[in-house]
């Protein structure tokens, strides 16, 4: 009987230690599963559309809408491609771009040439692809010693043509490369890149959106022949950002969609020089964990920073941006954007697709839709072309990818 109580007794301790090690230790846990996360292979793909037969389907105000997966994917996308030049949709046009750093096309897998700092500790991975002369380029998350950052890395040879400077993990630095979020988008002879705030709560590294010798918390302007040049020297386009996650043109007017913190997801029209204002202005309230989840300074405006177009309350997580495909801008017949949730539920409409409707001066959302699709649904981005432009097909059709689901083709009909 002492045997059986002494054995349980030690067990019992065991796994208190262990439980106390792992609290105390969680970077350590994090890394060791970042580097095993490193060693997998590509995520589980399968193109066969025979064996897709998942179709959801939602009504809109004004249309109904069927989402059907025609690509089954688990994991999540940084970019997805469809280099056809014409509307005929066909599968081996289709390129997905992994976070853990694959390309997968309906022939093959390919382990993408990052280099040795690549991370994915601390949320990290790649966070967009810049394609650019048939050249890829793409925005990472790396290490190297204690130095964590945030890199522009040339797919053909790994080599970093450009790295933001450290953020050093301390206690006042909780690191979650999340928070990078990123897009891009060309504009005349340079392209614009999106770079958020690798932290979800930390003062000091949120403080960087308003610093002007960071890069993080900002737009930055590349002109397009530093690429090949092998040498980019990013110019501050725009200040004040917290997790911008889509970027995209509408006319000739710019736009961007980030994450708030506890709420405050905004649609924000970019233009050069302007702040934005985080970490300062938010629609959202800080973390209940920090600072006792105390509300931000409301008003954009009236602290001499931009006001957001539409700001979201209670966040849904909004990821992608880009203009309404043909059918939706021919039916509203106004200047028309359409985006995507990763978050949210029927009660808590997230996981959607959200359209803002905006005035002819591009000044005022005039109208704004949730459509709820489903709650499998962590919608990220949109097929689009190598400008990262929205791809239809023929029949107007628009091709998304969902966390852990696949890709899904969104077809519109029964317009009211």
């Amino acid at each position: 009987m002492k045997k059986i109580i002494t054995i349980l007794l030690v067990w019992t301790i065991t796994i208190f230690i262990s439980i106390i090690w792992t609290y105390e230790n969680v970077d350590i846990i994090d890394s060791i599963k970042a580097k095993l996360e490193q060693k997998k292979g590509a995520p589980e793909t399968n193109f066969d559309k025979k064996k897709q037969s998942e179709s959801i389907l939602a009504t809109s105000n004004s249309f109904d809408i069927k989402a059907e997966k025609i690509i089954s994917f688990k994991g999540k996308t940084t970019f997805l491609l469809n280099s056809s030049i014409n509307k005929d949709f066909n599968l081996d046009d289709v390129s997905i771009f992994s976070q853990n750093a694959f390309v997968i096309t309906n022939k093959n897998k390919r382990k993408l040439n990052v280099n040795e700092n690549f991370t994915l500790e601390f949320n990290g991975g790649i966070k967009t692809i810049i394609l650019i002369d048939e050249k890829i380029y793409a925005l990472v998350s790396s290490v190297k010693d204690d130095c964590y950052y945030a890199s522009i890395v040339d797919l053909e040879d790994g080599r970093e043509l450009f790295k933001t400077k450290c953020l050093i993990k301390d206690l006042e630095s909780e690191i979650d490369f999340n928070g990078l979020g990123s897009s891009f988008i060309f504009e005349k002879n340079r392209i614009l890149l999106s770079v958020g705030t690798p932290t979800q709560d930390s003062t000091k590294i949120n403080s960087l959106a308003q610093n002007e010798n960071s890069f993080f918390g900002k737009i930055l302007s590349i002109e397009s022949r530093e690429f090949a040049a092998k040498s980019i020297e990013p110019k501050i386009f725009s200040f004040g950002h917290r997790n911008p996650q889509g970027l995209t043109k509408l006319g000739d007017k710019i736009f961007s969609v980030e994450h708030g913190p506890k709420g405050g997801d905004e649609l924000n029209e970019i233009k050069f020089k302007e702040n934005y204002g985080w970490p300062l202005a938010s629609y959202g309230t800080r973390y209940f964990f920090h600072d006792n989840g105390k509300s931000y300074e409301v008003s954009h405006e009236n602290n001499g920073f931009k006001e957001p177009l539409h700001a979201l309350v209670p966040s849904v997580g909004i990821s992608a941006v880009n203009k309404c495909p043909t059918k939706l801008a021919n039916y509203y017949k106004r200047n028309c954007l359409l985006a995507l949730s990763l978050y949210g539920n029927e009660l808590r409409p997230g996981k959607s697709l959200l359209i803002f409707l905006l005035d002819n001066n591009f000044k005022t959302v005039n109208s704004f839709e949730k459509i709820f699709l489903n709650e499998k649904l962590a919608m990220r981005h949109f097929m689009t072309n190598k400008k990262n432009e929205i791809y239809e097909d023929r029949e107007g059709n628009i091709y998304v990818s969902a966390d852990n689901e696949g890709v899904y083709k969104i077809s519109f009909a029964d317009f009211r």
